[in-house]
């Protein structure tokens, strides 16, 4: 898939399981806890100054080549798609390249006659108008945690305890495991809901909803305190100095094929083998356990504003394509439904590009027969670094969409 909820691959992942209840005041908070993981945002002062984000789309195979080439040897990072490999004609590619490449590469670009946008002209300032490099006032005021802000995992994971203590009757926080680095991986489980809204009511009574805001806290964690763009996890490799593998792409589903890299110091890499990072391993195992009454896989990643579903690895259509098709149909409508922001939708492999190793993959050919991935705002204008204004109408046109998506669950389409 594209670049994770974060570029630390921090997606958030909410299982839909039968039955009981949550909140339905309770739910959009969830989802912009979710959402802040998703989105992270650091200064890193003064990492990335000079820095630019540049657009380009390639219009034949002469300007697909040279791109790849050039782009491969100047070691830039690709914001979309995640590899030179999935750069062919037409394909809206991001591109942020450091202060001294653009230097070489604008130049290089211009002399080739390949026509580029600079999306950022100066990626460190960009980072700092974002967050203005606030203090963290308003961020650690508990019980008052502002959801319309990026918080730290170590935030995050103090307002889960909070939630956990303080409304033991609504939420269940438990742990499916340890990342590689000895931090626990919380998910959270909804225990009850309020009689206010009857869909909302219909939807929680016969269904359990376990929320996992950060899947990747390892590389959450680095991207607030290290590179703000990081992406992978950050296991060790024994024979290279290259952290981390590409946690989307570690699952045991056509592992390391088309879309995924070999080597240890791409951010496609797959792993020395499936499931070799623990984060990958524990939530594997979590839904191996409860695949059986498992209804939806929901995964949640920036950015694109799409919502994907089977297959990724695989020009094919899924089994039940009509059910499925149907619903990313009408969530989209929904989610559109709030401001106006549209949404592509459909298989993976077609809408984005093909991808081996993927959890929506994996837990499609586990048996969940509702596997989806969000793709978040924008579409690069902003990329990366969606302002904070906008986290509450991104969580609140998403939660239409997973409202939506729950709802049709329960029409019983097979």
């Amino acid at each position: 898939m594209s670049r994770s909820c974060s570029r630390s691959w921090s997606h958030s992942r909410p299982l839909i399981m039968p039955p009981r209840r949550l909140p339905a005041a309770l739910l959009p908070l969830l989802c912009l806890l979710c959402l802040q993981a998703a989105l992270p945002l650091r200064a890193h002062r003064g990492r990335y100054a000079g820095d630019k984000v540049i657009r380009v789309v390639p219009e034949n195979e002469r300007e697909t080549q040279i791109l790849k080439a050039a782009f491969n040897r100047l070691k830039v990072d690709l914001w979309q798609p995640s590899s030179t490999f999935h750069i062919v004609e037409g394909t809206v590619t991001d591109v942020r390249v450091p202060q001294n490449t653009s230097r070489s590469l604008l130049p290089f670009l211009q002399q080739a006659n390949i026509q580029y946008t600079i999306l950022i002209s100066d990626l460190q300032k960009a980072i700092e108008n974002q967050t203005g490099l606030k203090s963290h006032r308003n961020r650690r005021s508990l019980p008052g945690y502002n959801y319309e802000v990026y918080h730290s995992l170590e935030e995050i994971q103090d307002w889960m305890h909070h939630l956990n203590k303080t409304h033991s009757d609504l939420v269940h926080m438990f742990s499916v495991g340890k990342s590689y680095e000895g931090r626990p991986l919380f998910v959270l489980k909804a225990l009850q809901t309020y009689q206010t809204d009857p869909a909302m009511r219909r939807m929680l009574t016969q269904l359990y909803f376990y929320i996992m805001p950060v899947f990747n806290v390892d590389g959450y964690h680095f991207s607030w305190t290290n590179d703000r763009f990081w992406r992978k996890t950050r296991s060790k490799n024994s024979r290279f100095p290259c952290h981390g593998v590409d946690a989307n792409r570690n699952w045991k589903v056509k592992w390391c094929d088309e879309g995924a890299s070999f080597h240890p110091c791409d951010d496609t890499y797959c792993g020395p083998y499936p499931e070799s990072e623990p984060e990958v391993k524990a939530v594997a195992h979590f839904l191996r356990k409860h695949r059986k009454q498992i209804k939806a896989y929901l995964s949640f990643h920036a950015y694109a504003q799409m919502l994907l579903y089977p297959y990724s690895y695989k020009y094919e259509t899924i089994p039940n394509f009509s059910c499925v098709e149907s619903a990313a149909y009408n969530a989209v409508n929904a989610l559109q439904s709030a401001y106006g922001v549209r949404y592509r939708y459909g298989p993976a492999s077609s809408t984005l590009y093909v991808s081996s190793g993927s959890s929506m993959d994996w837990a499609y050919k586990n048996g969940i027969p509702y596997a989806f991935a969000f793709e978040l705002r924008d579409t690069g204008h902003f990329g990366f670094l969606l302002p904070e204004t906008l986290i509450k109408p991104t969580c609140t046109e998403t939660m239409l969409a997973v409202k939506n998506i729950t709802l049709h669950l329960l029409k019983k389409c097979h």
